[in-house]
């Protein structure tokens, strides 16, 4: 009977390392790449344009005395762009 439990625990050791590549998406699964300059370039830019439009929408509600000088400053960074 322990012999059987053996076995089959080696069976399932050597089907779990043959399938590793089908499971290892379950356990970690892959980050966003950008695979092209222009993918990177794009992604920056979506990035910056959520930014400044929290901070406008921030802006928006009770106007620019709203913004605290670090943001004021971060905005001012962002439209050079």
């Amino acid at each position: 009977m322990v012999g059987y439990v053996i076995l089959a625990l080696i069976v399932i050791g050597i089907l779990f390392f043959l399938n590793k590549e089908k499971q290892k998406p379950k356990f970690f699964p892959e980050k966003e790449k950008n695979y092209t300059i222009d993918d990177q370039f794009n992604s920056d830019k979506r990035e910056r344009e959520k930014e400044i439009d929290r901070l406008l929408g921030k802006m928006g509600k009770n106007g620019l005395g709203d913004l605290s000088p670090k943001e004021r400053k971060r905005l001012d960074e962002l439209s050079r762009k």
